[in-house]
């Protein structure tokens, strides 16, 4: 039912068949809730016009009457912005743990108690245009059926999604710096590495002081050489060591255990980050 219904959406979106807030709460919004199992025709359920100390929220989806347990802000396809804001508020006020900000065709799905900036806090952006159906089945499944809203499931769901984003963001702010770290301290590990893949490449073995001068200069991108007029084919350049340096690195062979070495040396580098949730190289 949940599909269908959805592709029924989809293609009303694409007709433009919703010019206004109004088209998109009967259109949309209420068949999407009535297929993930909410009783749209019963107000103590599925409250239109919410009140929130003189303010209204489109929608407040309850398990028990007056307790809402998300709130759903429409608005005109194309006009979400800046309703994220009020939908904050809203929640703010009522202690209401899941908030849902929509135009039709866009779904915002955020937990507003979450700590950070608002994009911080949002656990997924839905295009009901740019993902397939059974993509968009799962992740209204995952957060806004009935069952799963009322039993705790859909905000665990939301709470372990938001981690792992806060932790990928993490990571990817922390590994320059790691790299920039193990660079400047001219880690043991990471220069016997660069000398064995600088012998494997060119059959000579450069000393450990090569190489640690080599990383100590600056990292900027290397001009190739113009091509000389006896040669047909320039003359590659080297570039400067590099997250892609160290990935030339991990293929040799020989330098397995060093680099497994290595990948822990790189984690405790990426301060406040679990060495488990670091990607290997």
């Amino acid at each position: 039912m949940l599909e269908e219904t959805l592709t029924r959406i989809q293609q009303s979106i694409r007709r433009g068949v919703f010019p206004n807030e109004a088209a998109v709460s009967q259109g949309i919004v209420l068949p999407i809730l009535n297929a993930l199992g909410w009783s749209v025709f019963d107000p103590s359920v599925v409250s239109p016009e919410y009140t929130v100390e003189g303010r209204r929220v489109d929608f407040a989806l309850c398990g028990r009457p007056d307790q809402p347990v998300v709130f759903v802000e429409v608005k005109r396809i194309g006009q979400s912005d800046g309703g994220d804001r009020q939908l904050f508020e809203y929640a703010f006020i009522r202690g209401v743990p899941l908030a849902v900000l929509t135009d039709g065709q866009q779904w915002d799905f955020f937990l507003p108690a979450e700590q950070g900036t608002i994009d911080d806090r949002r656990v997924y952006r839905l295009d009901l245009l740019e993902r397939s159906v059974s993509e968009c089945a799962e992740r209204f499944v995952r957060y806004l059926t009935f069952d799963r809203v009322n039993d705790g499931e859909a905000l665990k769901s939301a709470r372990a999604d938001i981690n792992d984003q806060t932790r990928s963001r993490q990571i990817a702010q922390a590994l320059p710096r790691a790299l920039d770290a193990l660079i400047a301290e001219s880690d043991p590990l990471l220069l016997e590495l660069l000398q064995a893949k600088v012998a494997d490449l060119c059959g000579y073995q450069p000393d450990l002081d090569t190489c640690a001068r080599f990383l100590a200069q600056p990292r900027t991108p290397t001009v190739p050489a113009p091509a000389s007029p006896v040669r047909s084919t320039p003359r590659p350049a080297v570039p400067g060591p590099g997250p892609t340096r160290l990935r030339a690195l991990a293929s040799h062979g020989m330098a397995r255990a060093s680099l497994a070495r290595l990948h822990v040396r790189f984690c405790r580098n990426c301060s406040g980050v679990s060495q488990n949730a670091t990607q290997r190289f």
